[in-house]
């Protein structure tokens, strides 16, 4: 497996992102799916620390996760976060450490099923999810005397000393051991927006890089990869999770090329990226071939094609339109 970064074209679509005006940041405030504003900031930081942990695969076999709760359809990430906030509203003390190690599979269960037209959905590896959030109550309790240590210890940086800085010592929780970081970055996003956490070094972010993120840059062309891994990619055969690791790290330290050619905060830029990704550069009918929607038009401004497409590879090279690389069985991302 060869992977080489194309600076070129990471510098060149930094030039365009930079264009690009960034859509109202999200502070991650609607109470749809986050706690109030008012909240502790305590209860705020467990709040996220345990539903980053459990937000991966959600939709996985073809069977997507979504269904109307409250009144209201939800799908993926939306329905997981509407699910949090109403365990949220009903019992903050649901996510402190000493609940956390007492659920079981049928709480869980409970917990993240949506009730769909009298069938009941919820996540596949239901037994995984459990095994992380009783895993971050279990660590808590061993570790720290108060779970906002973490907050604390890490003085707001990222990376510090040998392992006391935030991303770090999240590695402590199996649910952000991920090499590539994808959770604790996430979480880091979160909670700088919310005020829980002052990065000091932000020079140390990077964007949290899941399959969205993944397949943008391997169409735009900021990782080129050699024939055979294309193909594999094409005909969704399933990676190693060393062959994952290679490909994600690839793709982190080109959208840190973007990042600075841009001139974009790395995780306003994950904000856009992640949205277009989404919702734009779709597996199945991506913009460039179905035309712009409402959604990408407010992302990005487009009009009547993709933004990007000047720069894309796969825009001009059509053996470059390769969906997501096939790596599923993962709490990763």
């Amino acid at each position: 497996m060869q992977i080489r970064i194309n600076y070129e074209i990471c510098l060149k679509v930094g030039k365009l992102l930079e264009k690009i005006k960034p859509m109202k940041i999200d502070m991650f405030d609607n109470e749809d799916f986050f706690p109030p504003m008012s909240s502790p900031k305590e209860d705020v930081f467990l709040y996220f620390l345990v539903m980053v942990s459990i937000d991966h695969r959600l939709s996985y076999h073809n069977k997507p996760f979504e269904g109307t709760i409250e009144g209201k359809f939800y799908h993926g990430a939306d329905a997981l976060y509407k699910l949090g906030i109403i365990k949220y509203r009903d019992d903050p003390s649901f996510f402190y450490p000493e609940n956390l190690v007492s659920l079981n599979e049928n709480d869980m269960i409970k917990w993240l099923t949506i009730e769909n037209k009298n069938k009941e959905i919820y996540p596949s590896d239901i037994k995984i999810r459990l095994e992380l959030v009783k895993d971050i109550g279990n660590k808590i309790k061993k570790n720290f005397k108060d779970p906002y240590d973490i907050i604390i210890i890490s003085k707001g940086y990222l990376r510090r000393g040998i392992n006391d800085g935030f991303i770090d010592i999240l590695k402590i929780f199996k649910a952000y051991q991920d090499p590539v970081e994808k959770k604790p970055f996430l979480l880091a996003k979160f909670l700088e927006r919310r005020g829980v956490l002052n990065i000091n070094d932000p020079y140390n972010k990077e964007v949290p890089v899941d399959n969205h993120l993944t397949r943008v840059a391997l169409r735009l062309g900021l990782v080129e990869t050699d024939e055979m891994t294309r193909e594999k990619i094409a005909a969704q055969q399933e990676f190693s999770e060393s062959e994952d690791v290679m490909l994600r790290f690839a793709i982190r330290e080109a959208y840190r090329i973007v990042s600075q050619s841009s001139g974009m905060d790395p995780f306003i830029m994950d904000d856009i990226l992640w949205s277009f990704g989404r919702n734009c550069c779709k597996i199945k009918e991506p913009v460039c071939i179905a035309n712009c929607n409402n959604e990408c038009k407010r992302i990005t401004g487009c009009k009547d094609s993709c933004v990007l497409a000047k720069e894309c590879k796969a825009y001009s090279e059509k053996i470059y339109m390769i969906p997501e690389h096939n790596f599923k069985k993962t709490w990763w991302y």
